[in-house]
């Protein structure tokens, strides 16, 4: 089935709205900002996924500004798996719940 169009999906222009306002609040990424870095935020990510519900697509304190490496890539892979295999310089995990960590 193909996939909904942005607007089908609840990111109309109310949302467009509560994006732009989160950008300029918090206009860098919050995982790079844990790891001591400052890199400019693309994207307006749920901590917890919305999966269609209304009240989570829109609640400002479900947001956080990332960019795209971490949107694209960590972020994913912690909702699938619980946890993200990005490593340090040192080569070791930085998430504390990867399984290396535990």
């Amino acid at each position: 089935m193909p996939r909904k169009n942005a607007s089908a999906r609840g990111y109309g222009s109310e949302w467009r709205l509560l994006r732009a306002a989160h950008l300029r609040r918090e206009p860098h990424c919050g995982m790079c900002a844990a790891q001591g870095l400052r890199v400019p935020a693309v994207h307006v990510d749920h901590v917890r996924p919305h999966r269609g519900n209304d009240r989570l697509l829109m609640d400002p304190t479900n947001l956080q500004s990332l960019c795209v490496p971490h949107h694209n890539s960590d972020k994913q892979q912690q909702e699938r798996k619980g946890y993200s295999s990005r490593v340090g310089g040192d080569g070791l995990p930085l998430d504390s719940r990867h399984p290396f960590n535990t």
